[in-house]
């Protein structure tokens, strides 16, 4: 039984692991795509 649980809690730790690392690249993501288009519109404008 604390087999069970032992595996969930790996599974559970590396899914967190996963969210965080996709939220971390998604925010530079954003933050990179936003400040290109500032460029842009700084250099067009």
């Amino acid at each position: 039984m604390s087999d069970d649980v032992d595996e969930y809690g790996d599974l559970g730790e590396r899914r967190r692991r996963r969210i965080r690392i996709i939220a971390w690249v998604t925010i530079v993501a954003l933050i990179l795509v936003g400040g290109g288009s500032t460029l842009l519109t700084l250099l067009l404008g």
